[in-house]
């Protein structure tokens, strides 16, 4: 499906304007937090306990958000979510301009609500999309909204900067709060519905069955697997990759050239998505995956500024060509009952990964020299990024279908999941 073809569809194009302004208006949060939390005269040490108990809420709602994603019908969830955070933001934005020095705990426990509404969205977010689409265009859809979220993420952190330097730091709460509005608004007026869910059984058993629905298809397991792994060398990279460029390649003003980059490369992999859609999806979106790894590499050899740039720019086109074919997959190869709680699952795993990997990154970065470092940790991604192309149903899977492998275990995961609702 074109582009024009996408955009031709009423509901696509709501969800696409809604999300847009409110992707743009997410980066003015964490500015606008930061100013308003240092000019209240605190530090690292209460930041870090804001955005901590952001992702403590995010981890315990992520499962929950899942099963109700999919008891219900997703855009109610969504806009439930959005208004939920724009009440949260908005609170916090009422908090710094009557009181000027709010408590920390208060500001953590508007942080967490506002993280905790979000894990609720996403699932939601991943079922509706094979509503309002046809199956034919799914890719198209994740490459787009990809491609959209690239685009938001590079010129929301400019934007914010401006604002909150201009007006101060409510006037950023602000904005993010009214763009969750208007994300809200826009979902609300989708006229996609889904079909009444199953009858509600205990939660537990509900999660139960997305694991169920994971455990029984190789492909699916093997790359969640595969993402755990690779989101632990991700997390120690992420700290390493800001901290060496700015000691070593420039300072703050490198840092964002190489952002900026990434942020180029965002783009490059939307686009490409949007035209090379192959037959065997997934095959083609993990050998994308091998890209990434020459991120890292970039900084032991060749080195330099412009190598890291050019490399991060190829590195990050690599990894959203896997994103959206990873998503498209999902979306296609697991009923749709049921593709709210994998998609919890999948970020369940990514959040748990990620901060292993950040707390690794500063004894490592100790004992083992930069160069060195970095060649292991692009080893280690090209290994657990790589790993799941050994599988049959990852190598099999094909667009609007699913791996003859999972044909032959169906009855595998109707028996998987009637154990999981007992």
């Amino acid at each position: 499906m074109t582009f024009r073809a996408l955009v031709g569809i009423r509901d696509v194009r709501l969800l696409l304007v809604g999300q847009g302004l409110s992707w743009v208006g997410d980066a003015f949060n964490p500015v606008a937090l930061s100013v308003a939390v240092v000019l209240s005269g605190g530090g690292a040490g209460e930041l870090g306990v804001i955005l901590a108990s952001g992702v403590v809420a995010r981890l315990l709602c992520s499962l929950v958000g899942g099963v109700w994603a999919d008891r219900v019908t997703p855009h109610r969830i969504m806009v439930v979510a959005d208004l939920v955070r724009a009440t949260s933001v908005g609170a916090t934005a009422v908090a710094f301009a009557v009181v000027g020095d709010p408590p920390v705990a208060v500001l953590a426990g508007l942080a967490a609500v506002a993280a905790g509404a979000g894990a609720f969205f996403f699932p939601a977010f991943v079922s509706l999309r094979p509503l309002i689409v046809p199956e034919e265009g799914l890719q198209s859809a994740n490459a787009a909204i990809s491609f959209l979220q690239s685009s938001a993420q590079m010129a929301g952190p400019v934007l914010a900067g401006v604002v909150v330097a201009a007006f101060g730091s409510v006037p950023g709460f602000a904005v993010n709060a009214l763009t969750f509005a208007w994300s809200a608004v826009c979902v609300a007026r989708l006229q996609a519905r889904s079909a009444p869910g199953a009858s509600r059984r205990p939660m537990v058993a509900e999660v139960r069955e997305g694991l169920a629905e994971i455990r029984s298809r190789d492909w699916l397991w093997t790359g969640l697997v595969s993402a755990a792994l690779f989101h632990v060398a991700s997390g120690a990279f992420i700290v390493l990759v800001e901290v060496t460029v700015v000691r070593d390649l420039g300072g703050a003003h490198a840092l964002g050239l190489v952002t900026a980059s990434l942020g180029v490369g965002g783009l490059v992999g939307g686009l490409i998505a949007m035209r090379v859609q192959p037959r065997r999806m997934l095959l083609w979106a993990f050998v994308s995956l091998a890209l990434f790894p020459l991120f890292p590499l970039a900084f032991a050899w060749p080195g330099g500024l412009w190598a890291v740039m050019a490399l991060g720019l190829v590195a990050q086109a690599g990894l959203l060509y896997f994103d959206v074919g990873w998503q498209t997959a999902v979306q296609q190869g697991v009923p749709r009952d049921r593709l709210a709680r994998v998609a919890s699952w999948d970020v369940l795993i990514s959040f748990l990964a990620l901060p292993v990997g950040n707390v690794l990154a500063g004894p490592l970065s100790e004992r083992v020299p930069t160069a060195d470092l970095m060649t292991g940790i692009a080893a280690w991604m090209l290994l657990a990024g790589c790993a799941p192309l050994l599988v049959r149903g990852v190598r099999g899977f094909v667009r609007g279908g699913r791996p003859r492998s999972d044909a032959t275990d169906e009855g595998v995961g109707q028996a998987s999941a009637a154990i999981a609702a007992s």
